[in-house]
């Protein structure tokens, strides 16, 4: 995840506000960080992502060791919701329009086109 990508689709709070909020603030509760723009307030999906950047910010750790790509975390947030997982709130980032992620094939491709088939 890049500084510019999403952590919280339903406040629209970049990776860039929170780890800066985390240095410029440095809260003393995973919780303080809903402070920052309401960050884990909505469908709760960020928040275990909240609670380990703070983790890592406490043990003075690189935040986010591990590369996740923007895409699969888009997906697993889809995921979560479609499961009933949380509400996004209003004005939240959409979910894919759910037809076109039935007519994928497996590996997560576009659908083919009519034309195709």
């Amino acid at each position: 995840m890049g500084p510019d990508d999403e952590i919280c689709y339903c406040f629209h709070v970049t990776k860039r506000k929170i780890t800066q909020f985390l240095r410029v603030r440095r809260p003393k509760r995973a919780s303080q960080l809903s402070q920052c723009g309401g960050a884990g307030t909505g469908c709760g999906w960020c928040r275990t992502w909240l609670e380990r950047y703070f983790r890592e910010m406490d043990a003075d750790t690189v935040l986010e060791q591990e590369e996740t790509q923007p895409a699969d975390y888009a997906q697993l947030r889809e995921k979560y919701i479609r499961a009933g997982g949380g509400v996004p709130a209003a004005g939240a980032t959409p979910l894919p329009d759910k037809s076109l992620i039935d007519e994928s094939d497996d590996n997560g491709s576009e659908p083919a086109s009519r034309s195709e088939l």
